[in-house]
């Protein structure tokens, strides 16, 4: 059993996707509708002034601004995932060994097993 100071939670978890797809529809649908407002108010307000400028452009640039946000998920907007590893205690660090004045070499060398020595009297 690992010791953690911390524990996982229900709520660090990310929302669920259908949740999320469900925000972002009502953000991009929220938009839209401000769009209309803009385009509507644009028309209907008179005298025509600086401020039908203002409502034409947000008309026009608010669909943009709408797909953008709409297709940013809760990811991107902050990364909240909790690594539990990260809760363990470090294992104390080892003190390094001496300097040799020589490195030692260590050979292996491998030799046949009796039973694997071909002949060299028979050719196969």
């Amino acid at each position: 059993m690992k010791n953690s100071s911390r524990a996982q939670s229900a709520t660090s978890l990310p929302r669920a996707p259908r949740d999320e797809a469900d925000a972002r529809s009502a953000r991009y649908l929220t938009l839209m509708a401000v769009r209309i407002a803009c385009f509507i108010l644009m028309v209907v307000i008179t005298p025509y002034g600086w401020y039908t400028w203002v409502l034409g452009a947000a008309a026009i640039f608010l669909p943009y601004i709408a797909v953008v946000l709409a297709n940013v998920g809760e990811e991107g907007r902050s990364n909240r995932r909790e690594d539990p590893e990260r809760a363990l205690p470090a294992a104390p660090a080892a003190p390094p060994a001496p300097p040799t004045s020589h490195p030692t070499v260590i050979r292996i060398e491998e030799t046949p097993a009796t039973g694997d020595r071909p002949d060299p009297d028979t050719h196969a």
